[in-house]
């Protein structure tokens, strides 16, 4: 049986925060994920700051689109890294209403089976 590379296996770790409530509708303001990105810009990878990381989201936390509406993809790590920061970020969205979907990995067309 094939195994998942790496960069894969960190995909499937993901779970992402879509922009809408439990009934459907969407959450505002509208850039609320890049405010909540913002806010955790400053958790990231040992040595990975440089000198303009002040400017740049966390690779743990940030912003994206998932078939028109915003969404925020959350990598599992944090919750390694910090504790705390993993449950701001789950509690944000719980208190919100937000949606919570779970990231999975699939295989594109011409992949190997698995």
């Amino acid at each position: 049986m094939a195994e998942l590379s790496e960069s894969k296996k960190k995909l499937a770790d993901e779970f992402f925060i879509l922009g809408t409530t439990s009934d459907g509708r969407q959450f505002r303001p509208s850039d609320w994920a890049e405010r909540l990105c913002g806010v955790m810009s400053c958790f990231r990878p040992e040595g990975s700051g440089g000198r303009n990381a002040h400017l740049q989201f966390s690779p743990y936390v940030r912003p994206t689109m998932l078939d028109g509406v915003k969404a925020v993809v959350v990598n599992n790590d944090l919750q390694k890294l910090e504790p705390l920061a993993y449950h701001f970020v789950l509690n944000f969205a719980k208190d919100n209403d937000l949606q919570i979907v779970n990231a999975c990995f699939l295989p594109l067309p011409g992949d190997p089976k698995i």
